[in-house]
């Protein structure tokens, strides 16, 4: 520790010998060539984890397009029912509103789709995510061909 004169003040304070020699000149190579490798590791776990994100938002978004396609499904049965109408009827967005939580404009698609009622007996339809039935249906699962052995 080396005791200097302050400029400001004039006492005398005690400031740290300035770091010099090979173990200091060491360190520094050290964190210089570890900092590239931590980058890589960094974007290599970047590169892993966003592509998960995207899918679990993408599917995310057409479950709650179904629930809210189900919602009107349901809410087209209590209309039709207080009306008394039959398998072919046409409902509109006011007879729907009332047995929707936040009326029929309530109902918002994640991914900005709009909805159509359609004919009592039908399903309803998202402009992107297609109707009920075809969008909550799972999807056939890949099976791997094995060729069974014969004995």
């Amino acid at each position: 520790m080396a005791i200097v004169k302050c400029p400001s003040c004039g006492g005398l304070v005690k400031v740290p010998e300035p770091k010099t020699g090979l173990w200091w000149g060491l360190g520094c190579l050290m964190v210089a060539l570890a900092m590239p490798v931590i980058v890589a590791v960094v974007g290599l776990l970047a590169a892993i984890a966003i592509p998960s994100f995207v899918k679990a938002r993408d599917t995310s978004q057409v479950k709650a397009c179904i629930n809210n396609m189900r919602i009107l499904d349901a809410a087209k049965e209590q209309a039709a029912m207080g009306r008394g109408l039959e398998v072919g009827d046409v409902l509109t967005e006011d007879d729907v509103s009332p047995f929707v939580k936040g009326g029929f404009a309530g109902l918002v698609c994640p991914r900005g789709g709009h909805y159509a009622i359609n004919l009592l007996g039908e399903d309803p339809a998202c402009s992107v995510h297609g109707s009920l039935s075809a969008s909550s249906k799972p999807r056939p699962r890949h099976e791997p061909d094995v060729e069974k052995a014969e004995p």
